[in-house]
């Protein structure tokens, strides 16, 4: 089949919606589908590929790195040249509107995934000088009105599942499908080395966190966290890999700490390069509340590494604790460092249950499960 991806968010940003949808991509293209993403951008430094449609864009001036498709495009007519069969969006902003609009005036069936919360997001990033608890009641009503629209919703875990039926119970389907992980890219057969030496890390414990660099991640959690951790375990280091608008903020906490030294900013790691951040880490960690899956957190128990893990939302599907990682509340740093001293000690033992946690969630798997959805859909429609 031919399928559209409808996104907010596209190459060269970098950031978990985009790397659900490469991911998802690639493995839909193994199976035999053909597939075109539809994302905003002007077409200036961006990658030229085939399979990419950029519609004219705005940069977002709250946010770097990501483009508004506010301006009259021709997406119905570009659906429909494309030859697609069912367009799946993946944002639920300007470029979920225009799937939805291609999808009426095309007569092509829509599903939509739900990667972000918009609600807490709105409060780090609305463009509009408006009361919050104003524009989160105007948002829960565009999206009850916009999710009843779709033919599928679709949510990477069973705890997003839960909030948008208590949103709405008027959805005419929904199904929850994980975003799946690379078992061959991420593996614990990695070797770290090259990153350990590149940042002299040897005889360090290290601790990762992967991730945009935004306020929403909740890095100010782990910065406060990790002295106790040093002190529990002398040595250990913060390796945070990402770039975001929380870096400078970042950078001074980790001043006013005295933590200059102890905490490594790597930046932007290329997709190569990536695996071998996770082989080199003893622990990986992530204090986010804002988590509808955490993709990272199945990475790095692909490569057999322990979790640390807020016990909020979506993270207590996949982190288990004692079993791949243990969990902490995100909004204590000294729970947080106990979570990770123990993933640190007991980190040999729960390698083994990090690989099999990994394995349920393979992208095979999760691509397989989405067709389904697909074909469901297309079985049903009458559009």
């Amino acid at each position: 089949m031919k399928i559209a991806l409808f996104t907010d968010t596209y190459l060269p940003t970098v950031d978990g919606v985009v790397t659900s949808l490469v991911t998802t991509k690639q493995q839909l293209e193994k199976l035999g589908h053909d597939v075109v993403v539809f994302a905003p951008g002007t077409g200036r430094n961006r990658p030229r590929e085939e399979e990419v449609i950029y519609l004219r864009a705005r940069e977002f001036r709250h946010y770097p790195g990501y483009w508004l498709a506010i301006f009259p495009t021709h997406e119905a007519d570009l659906v429909k040249r494309e030859g697609v069969d069912i367009i799946h969006g993946h944002g639920l902003g300007f470029m979920g509107v225009k799937g939805l609009w291609a999808s009426w005036q095309a007569k092509i069936p829509m599903v939509q995934s739900f990667h972000t919360n918009l609600e807490d997001a709105v409060r780090y990033y609305s463009p509009f000088s408006l009361d919050p608890i104003f524009l989160r009641r105007g948002l829960r009503l565009y999206l009850r009105v916009f999710l009843q629209k779709c033919k599928n919703v679709i949510t990477p875990s069973k705890s997003i599942m839960k909030e948008i039926r208590a949103l709405t119970s008027k959805l005419r389907m929904s199904t929850v499908v994980p975003t799946g992980v690379n078992l061959e890219r991420f593996s614990p057969s990695i070797d770290g080395y090259s990153v350990r030496e590149k940042w002299g890390l040897d005889g360090h414990d290290v601790i990762l966190h992967v991730g945009r660099v935004a306020a929403e991640k909740n890095l100010k959690l782990l910065l406060g966290a990790l002295p106790k951790v040093i002190k529990e375990r002398p040595g250990a280091k913060l390796l945070v890999v990402g770039k975001g608008p929380y870096l400078s903020r970042a950078y001074s906490l980790t001043k006013k700490k005295g933590l200059v030294g102890d905490v490594i900013f790597t930046g932007f790691v290329n997709d190569l390069e990536l695996p071998k951040y996770y082989a080199a880490c003893d622990a990986f960690a992530i204090p986010s509340k804002f988590e509808t899956q955490a993709l990272v957190v199945l990475e790095a128990m692909a490569c057999g590494k322990p979790v640390a893990g807020a016990n909020f939302r979506a993270i207590p599907e996949f982190v288990m604790q004692g079993r791949n990682g243990f969990l902490f509340d995100p909004d204590d740093s000294n729970e947080c460092a106990d979570a990770i001293v123990s993933c640190l000690q007991e980190g040999p033992n729960l390698r083994q249950g990090a690989r099999a946690t990994a394995e349920l969630f393979s992208v095979e798997r999760c691509a397989k499960r989405l067709v389904k959805v697909y074909k469901n859909v297309l079985d049903r429609s009458t559009v």
